[in-house]
């Protein structure tokens, strides 16, 4: 729906200071950041982490006692779906070198190197291939491959500072220092990457970054990248098996403790199966579909996290859950919109965000958590500045007609088409009207633990992607989850690979650490729920029931 007649006049005001704005960007004038000392008072009082009572500790599994974002702790201390004593191990569905399971951006390209590296792999995916949150990423992809102006040093430090200086500094090493060669890769693979004439690629600043590196694929970078690896993937179809709406409910042992595979659920038959691997990667992505503290969320409909919950029940360790990702900017209007990710490039290409009065309140590149902070301050009640909207929410404007002011008339169709078009199906045009935004839950900044190659404490097991945590510290940086599905998802597929080589027998296959989780959450008294959730449902609580149950559940419908 159009802006209604009272955001309309509220328009005005912002387009009363537009013409001042646009000429202190032209002269160099940015509006303030903000001191250190005082961001840290903002993401205390404001930022949703530090909410009083949203966290609690664990009370069962390998971070018993670890105190962490109350969803997160509710998909953990959950049941197998399945009873262990009724899987047969010995009727074997399927059989593989390397079992890749998720379907985005780390899966595909995980399985393309296992593939390259002498490996038959099958990907199995809860939806459909590419249906992931790597497909949704807008903005861009981080890497220092201009040596000129910028090297891996410099995006070190960047991804350390915006993570609080607690990242694991080996991943962090890792990220930056194969950044170029992943952007190599990709460009080699057929990504159409937005570029000058002279054929240079185009690179802008993401919040946080003291270098232009940030290279991108118009608004749709996302979708370009999953494209571009996903075709990869069906050029090798004897190599490379696909099994689609077939989410992995429980990973599979052996009596050395090693991975051996994963219980399957196929969602058409509604029936569990058996896959056998060598090696297994994890690659299940976020968690925005939790809606943690409410939040919309800008995640695709299966990121539910189901990878953390099988592999902590395998007795992987999970790190930084206790912090999460909200994107500064999410459209709040129209309704329909709700939640809908607006790129971090549209701040980095100069439009302001303006509160009720039209005047700008922040920095537009702060560190993500920072600038989300700053947001909801704006909106509370202490600052009484926010927007109101017809459903009751408060947001405030993003003006991206400023761009248009500052580069020139067609800029916004041009960088931004995707927002464009789709804005201009609700009656609002965003070369001439600001968008209405409001912070959104985006990303899970931690995950499984795992080192630079990889490899978590079971034998056999790798993670890569979001849902491997530690390389973003407290806070990611823009343009560094598309970097990161890439880097570590081609690293897991390398080390999946040659352990699958060094193995001649799977072992005696076992369900042995399922039981054992459930007993000890019964030991601990905790209600009866069921995990992983694998979708999240909106319309009926009563389906919702029936998933948080301790039966022998054949189906989630």
């Amino acid at each position: 729906m159009p802006y209604t007649p009272e955001l309309q006049n509220l328009i005005k005001k912002v387009e009363e200071t537009r013409p001042a704005r646009v000429e202190k960007k032209k002269r160099g004038e940015e509006f303030p950041g903000i001191p250190v000392a005082e961001r840290q008072e903002i993401l205390r009082k404001f930022h949703p982490d530090f909410i009083e009572g949203t966290q609690r500790k664990i009370k069962v599994g390998p971070n018993k006692g670890y105190k962490i974002t109350a969803e997160y702790v509710d998909i953990l201390e959950t049941k197998s779906r399945i009873d262990p004593d009724k899987i047969d191990l010995n009727t074997i569905a399927m059989e593989t070198d390397v079992l890749v399971i998720g379907g985005g951006g780390a899966g595909n390209s995980a399985a393309l190197l296992a593939r390259e590296n002498g490996a038959k792999v099958i990907i199995a995916t809860k939806l459909r291939n590419g249906d992931a949150n790597t497909m949704m990423a807008e903005g861009g992809i981080q890497g220092a491959d201009k040596i000129w102006k910028d090297s891996p040093y410099n995006h070190y430090l960047d991804v350390m500072g915006g993570g609080h200086f607690v990242n694991d500094p080996e991943l962090v090493y890792t990220l930056v220092t194969e950044a170029p060669k992943v952007l190599k890769w990709l460009e080699s693979l057929g990504m159409i990457f937005s570029k000058y004439p002279d054929g240079k690629m185009k690179t802008m600043h993401g919040g946080g970054t003291s270098r232009k590196r940030m290279h991108y694929a118009g608004d749709i970078t996302g979708a370009e990248i999953m494209r571009t690896i996903r075709d990869e993937v069906n050029n090798y179809p004897g190599d490379i098996t696909v099994l689609e709406f077939a989410p992995a409910v429980d990973l599979i042992l052996n009596d050395k403790g090693e991975c051996a595979g994963a219980v399957l659920y196929n969602m058409e038959t509604e029936e569990y199966f058996v896959v056998k691997a060598k090696s297994v990667v994890i690659a299940t992505g976020g968690t925005g579909r939790l809606h943690i503290q409410s939040f919309m969320t800008t995640n695709h409909y299966g990121a539910t996290g189901d990878g953390l919950v099988i592999a902590y029940r395998a007795g992987v360790p999970v790190n930084f859950l206790h912090t999460v990702q909200y994107h500064p900017t999410g459209a709040v209007f129209p309704e329909q919109a709700e939640g809908l990710l607006i790129t971090e490039k549209v701040r980095g290409a100069g439009a302001n965000i303006v509160n009720i009065h039209g005047e700008q309140f922040v920095f537009e590149r702060e560190p993500r958590d920072v600038e989300a902070s700053a947001i909801i301050r704006e909106c509370s009640a202490e600052r009484g500045n926010g927007v109101p909207t017809p459903t009751g929410k408060f947001g405030v404007w993003l003006d991206s007609p400023m761009i248009d002011s500052l580069s020139g008339e067609g800029t916004v169709r041009k960088e931004f088409p995707g927002k464009y078009i789709l804005f201009k199906r609700y009656g609002i045009d965003i070369t001439k009207e600001p968008m209405l935004i409001y912070p959104t839950l985006h990303y899970q900044n931690g995950g499984l633990e795992a080192n630079s190659k990889c490899e978590t404490k079971v034998p056999g097991l790798y993670v890569a992607g979001e849902v491997l945590g530690g390389v973003h510290g407290e806070n990611r940086l823009m343009g560094n989850s598309l970097l990161d599905v890439t880097v570590f998802g081609r690293i897991a597929g390398v080390n999946a690979a040659e352990h699958a080589k060094g193995v001649s027998g799977t072992g005696k296959l076992s369900l042995d650490h399922v039981k054992k989780f459930n007993k000890e959450i019964k030991q601990a008294q905790i209600k009866d729920k069921i995990g992983p959730m694998l979708l999240p449902d909106y319309s009926n609580p009563e389906v919702r029931k029936r998933q948080l149950t301790t039966q022998y559940v054949g189906t989630i419908r």
